[in-house]
Formats: C-alpha cells, structure tokens, sequence
C-alpha cells in the first residue's frame, strides 16, 4: 500500500479550536511546526481527517539529512483576519535550503499543544528537490484560498 494524503483540516482540531486549544496570534501565540512526508511509494498508510498528531507520522516522515531534520521548521503565522463571514489564517513562507529529497505532502501541527495536527497537506504526487531550495508558499489569507479556513 502506498503512502495516501488527503488535503484536510483533521476533525480532531476542529474540536481543538471550540476547546481554545490553538492560538494563531503573531506575536504570542502558539508554535506550529511544518513537518514533510516521505515520497507516494517510500511511504504507507493513509493521512486526512482522521490524522490527530504528529507521532501519527512516524516512519512516514523524511529522515533528518539532505536538507530535512525531523520534526520539520517552525511556521510564522499570519494572526487570523476574518474575510467576510470566514475566519482564516496562514502562515509565511517555509523553506529548506541545500534540499535534496522527495515530499508528497505535509503536516501541520501545534508544539504548544502536545503536537496535536491542524492540517494535512497534499502535494498532488511527487515533489523533487536536488541540492536546490524546497519552498512551500501558502496562499493568501482569504476565505477560498487560505490554508486554515473556517468558512
């Protein structure tokens, strides 16, 4: 069985956010983490809306080297704006420099939070970096396109 990622806000943080679990304030909010799954083949298992934390990974998380530590980057966040009955965020650009892996998805997840997911991100297949930067922009903070959206 391959590796299969559902782009998906985890149902887990839906109940999370009603709880006041996870603060999106830039400054002095929490700290989210950006962690990359391993390539469609490389991985197994299947992450979506049932996926609750990051340990959930496990070995389907790139190995620390070639440009990747585990545990991914931290993310700076956009403090949440409405954007007309939708409440949204997202964050500043993640990079990997001198990258040389491949990634077909991502996962969001809270530190301040025992690592509790937030969202699942599909990369639609297969993406390459060879010796080069790897550099995931997120949309902007708008009610059709951002990341984090509650509409």
């Amino acid at each position: 069985m391959a590796l299969v990622i559902t782009t998906s806000m985890p149902t887990s943080f839906k109940v999370e956010i009603l709880k006041g679990v996870h603060n999106f304030s830039n400054p002095g909010g929490n700290t989210f983490k950006i962690a990359l799954f391993k390539g469609i083949t490389s991985g197994t298992g299947a992450y979506g809306p049932s996926t609750t934390n990051y340990s959930e990974m496990g070995s389907n998380e790139l190995s620390t080297g070639n440009g990747y530590t585990a545990g991914g980057i931290t993310l700076t966040p956009v403090t949440p704006v409405a954007d007309g009955t939708s409440s949204v965020v997202t964050f500043a650009t993640a990079t990997w420099s001198a990258a040389s892996f491949t990634s077909a998805g991502a996962l969001i997840y809270n530190t301040s939070a025992s690592n509790a997911a937030c969202a699942v991100i599909s990369f639609g297949g297969d993406q390459t970096a060879l010796n080069q930067t790897f550099q995931l922009q997120f949309p902007s903070p708008t009610a059709s396109t951002a990341i984090i959206r509650i509409n």
